[in-house]
This record gives structure tokens, sequence and C-alpha cells, in this order.
């Protein structure tokens, strides 16, 4: 188990790259958070990386530009909830790895015919379904604490470009330390 003192000395080791990505996912939450409120019923998704961030969904350059700016600046006064978001890939893959190991570790129990699997199978999906309600907020400490940055740091944004692949509109947000 990591406490919050090795989770510290883990922070303190921070490889440039990682915290890159950290910073720039971060921020991409921020943005999401902003048009998220002022567009309510859009579809909308991201994807960081070193080098920025995208944003997937149907909106204007310009309010995506807004909504880094104003993300940026809100992350760098200490609006740090920001940078967690509840349908963010972390919180996915939490649950989806938790509800499985606990499913197929109970699938392997004693005796391998097919009646010992059926009697066992309603067992593993109430231990799956207890494991997604325990992963989520393990999901919202890992994004706090390893997948996503709330301090900003020097980050810059660099450009905004939009790109269009059928009906499916992409906004590149390129970033720089």
């Amino acid at each position: 188990m990591v406490d919050s003192k090795n989770m510290q000395a883990i922070e303190k080791r921070d490889v440039p790259i990682i915290s890159r990505v950290r910073r720039n996912h971060g921020l991409e939450h921020a943005t999401l958070h902003i048009l998220s409120q002022r567009y309510p019923k859009q579809n909308l998704a991201g994807h960081s990386d070193t080098g920025g961030f995208w944003v997937i969904g149907d909106v204007s350059i310009e309010d995506v530009y807004e909504a880094v700016e104003e993300g940026l600046s809100r992350l760098k006064n200490g609006e740090k909830h920001l940078a967690v978001h509840r349908n963010c890939g972390t919180n996915f893959v939490t649950s989806g790895v938790l509800a499985g190991l606990v499913g197929a570790t109970t699938m392997l129990g004693v005796g391998n015919r097919v009646r010992d699997k059926l009697e066992r199978l309603p067992v593993a999906m109430f231990l799956a379904t207890i494991a997604l309600i325990f992963s989520q907020p393990l999901g919202f400490f890992l994004q706090e604490r390893v997948t996503t940055s709330a301090d900003p740091g020097n980050l810059q944004v660099v450009e905004i470009v939009v790109s269009r692949k059928g009906r499916m509109k992409a906004h590149r947000v390129t970033t720089r330390y």
C-alpha cells in the first residue's frame, strides 16, 4: 500500500515526461469542465500527451481557446478540483480492472465443472459490483495523485488547431514549458 509519505516521494522524483503529461491532463480536465458548463448537452472527450491535449467535440475553436485560458488561469489560482473529472479514463480503467480481477478470482475457485462455475456466478457478480462501488473513490484518488496534476507550473499554450474527420471535430491544444 502506498501511504502519503511514499506518494510524496514518488511525486518529488517526477520524471519530466510524466510531469508534462500529468499537467496537460489536468488542463484538459479543466478545459472540459468549463466547456461542459457552457454546453451541458454536448458530448465532449479529451486525450493528453507530452505535447498537449485533444478536445473532441462539436464546439468552436474560439470556445476551446477561451475554456483553455480560463482553465489555466483557474488552476493557477488554486482551483485544484478542476484537474479531476468524473469521466476520466483513469476512473474507467480502475473500475474495469478491479471488477474484472474480483470476478475472475471468484470464478477460479474450487471445482471446474460447469455447475460449480454457475453456482459461483452470482457471487462473482455481487463481488464485482462491490468492487465497482469501491473503485470510484480509488479512481479519483489515482487521478489526483498519479495521472493528473492540478499545478500547471509554467505551462503555456502555444496554439490551438481544429481538424475534422467526417463529422467529428477535434481541437489540438499544443503546450510547452
